[in-house]
């Protein structure tokens, strides 16, 4: 497999990657790998390596995944993935498994779809990226030992404590939406991760992102939008709202946003535009 390169992250799965490395190194016959600790050198790797491979496999969660695909949108590259995240919410929604078998089966086919991007300003995403309450919680979130359960504590903390946003469109189409919110989020697939299924009608192949407002509820309401989301069932009520657009600006009060469960600093005004068909996945 000389068309094949790996890029791992060493603080994915609990910075627990030696039992996949060796288990790669069984299977395969010098592996062509990186261990990256930095996005820069994830760039150089692939750069490096750029002419003599057809197929990069992310190992590590959405983070590690947006960034090699970074390097890989419009290109006749191929991104393949090996989930080792604390979510997993791309790799679930592009069936990716933790098999080594089957992701190397995969690999053998050579077989492509192309799927849809987008950017926030000039940062790419692939999955899901927000601002407000879930932006404040991936902040949070990073300063613990990750996982689900640490997860849901820094969320319920961060609840109670939260000022909504003030979000304001830059179209007339959409200024009807100004206003208050907890939350608001750009969905490419379905799932933030951990099946959380924020935009059940997203599609990464329609050529539109969906926006996803959430004005901030009674604690009452909580455990109903808890199970709409965790059972796919999230819908259009008093408190969310959902636009379908393959673009759109707007200010926000918070620089806070994660980019695919990645904090990051992000200036208003913001432009979202949606990429179409610019990333070929593996299936």
């Amino acid at each position: 497999m000389k068309n094949v390169a790996f890029i791992i992250n060493p603080f994915s799965a609990k910075k627990n990657y030696q039992p996949f490395l060796d288990l790669l190194q069984k299977k395969i016959e010098n592996p062509n790998f990186y261990i990256s600790e930095s996005l820069e050198g994830t760039e150089k790797f692939i750069k490096e390596n750029y002419e003599t491979t057809d197929i990069f496999v992310a190992v590590g969660g959405d983070g590690t995944i947006s960034s090699v695909a970074k390097s890989l949108i419009s290109t006749g590259k191929i991104l393949a993935i090996f989930p080792a995240g604390s979510g997993n919410g791309f790799s679930n929604e592009t069936n990716f498994t933790k098999n080594l078998d089957e992701l190397l089966t995969k690999i053998k086919g050579n077989q492509f779809r192309e799927i849809d991007t987008f950017k926030v300003n000039n940062q790419l995403s692939i999955n899901v990226s927000g601002t407000g309450f879930d932006g404040k919680v991936v902040k949070e979130f990073e300063k613990t030992s990750r996982g689900f359960k640490n997860y849901i504590k820094v969320s319920i903390k961060t609840f109670f404590n939260y000022k909504p946003i003030t979000v304001k469109f830059q179209s007339e189409n959409f200024k009807k939406h100004d206003g208050e919110y907890l939350m608001l989020n750009v969905a490419n697939t379905r799932q933030f991760g951990n099946n959380a299924y924020i935009a059940p009608q997203a599609s990464t192949v329609d050529g539109l992102a969906e926006i996803v407002l959430v004005k901030k509820f009674p604690l009452a309401y909580g455990a109903i939008f808890a199970a709409r989301m965790f059972s796919k069932n999230l819908k259009e009520d008093q408190y969310v709202t959902y636009l379908s657009v393959p673009e759109i600006e707007f200010t926000v009060n918070t620089q806070d946003w994660h980019l695919d469960g990645e904090y990051n600093k992000i200036d208003s005004p913001i432009h979202i535009k949606v990429l179409p068909k610019s990333l070929k996945i593996l299936i």
